[in-house]
């Protein structure tokens, strides 16, 4: 399928697990793309190779997302390497985990940064550049919609603040042709999260189909989402996690 050919996408977190699979799934719709990274260099160098192996422009640029400046510079840059941007994916994000009475001023500041500010400064420089079709796709966690466990009050309560961002750029950016959605994963195998980890077993217990997802599942909503077949889906999230919270 090629229906995001001559489409620009940023994709945030770009270098492995969900951030990658989306990457290469845009290119394989037609879409150049460029990804963002924070340590992981040979391995976003990997990613662009085979986005370009597809036939498609990518660049691989570094940028902290915890760090504003640094997101403003990675857009700017992807703007200039691929001529604009109509797609942009917020996906990077982290994982602290820690009872709330416990868990320490710098990993709340920390997920905060990443997994809420992020997410609004990528959005807010991209979306001068977005133009009627535009899209912003964030990926957030079925953990905003249903605690399974203990230890993930913060973490689960910025994906929550996904979920409000969502609804309220639909609102704001709906009148110039853009839609705004969010892909909530469940347990996916990824460096973060992997099948064989510590509450894996508990994960699969609780999962309906009693299985792991895999970085492609979300991939593949994602590439939905950003495709004219989703032209009148908007504000809402897409759950992607094998019925955890059915």
């Amino acid at each position: 399928m090629s229906d995001l050919i001559g489409k620009r996408a940023l994709v945030t977190g770009g270098s492995r697990g969900i951030g990658a699979s989306i990457a290469l799934a845009l290119a394989e719709r037609g879409a150049d793309v460029a990804i963002t990274y924070e340590r992981s260099a040979d391995r976003a160098a990997a990613v662009a190779q085979a986005i370009e192996g597809k036939g498609r422009r990518a660049v691989a640029i570094q940028a902290d997302s915890g760090d504003p400046e640094a997101v403003k510079r990675s857009v700017a840059e992807a703007v200039a390497a691929l001529g604009g941007i109509d797609i942009l994916v917020n996906n990077a994000g982290i994982a602290r985990v820690g009872a709330l009475a416990d868990i320490s001023l710098e990993d709340i500041d920390a997920l905060l940064n990443v997994n809420v500010r992020a997410a609004i400064l990528f959005s807010q420089a991209v979306i001068p550049h977005l133009g009627r079709g535009g899209r912003i796709i964030l990926i957030g966690s079925c953990l905003a919609d249903r605690m399974v466990g203990t230890n993930v009050t913060v973490y689960a309560m910025t994906k929550s603040a996904q979920v409000s961002l969502t609804r309220g750029l639909a609102r704001e950016l709906g009148d110039r042709g853009i839609t705004v959605n969010l892909v909530q994963p469940g347990a996916t195998e990824t460096d973060m999260n992997p099948a064989n980890g510590e509450m894996a077993d508990a994960l699969r217990a609780l999962t309906p189909l009693g299985h792991y997802g895999e970085p492609e599942d979300v991939a593949a909503a994602v590439t939905f989402l950003a495709s004219p077949a989703a032209r009148q889906i908007n504000g809402t999230s897409l759950t992607v996690d094998g019925g955890l919270n059915a």
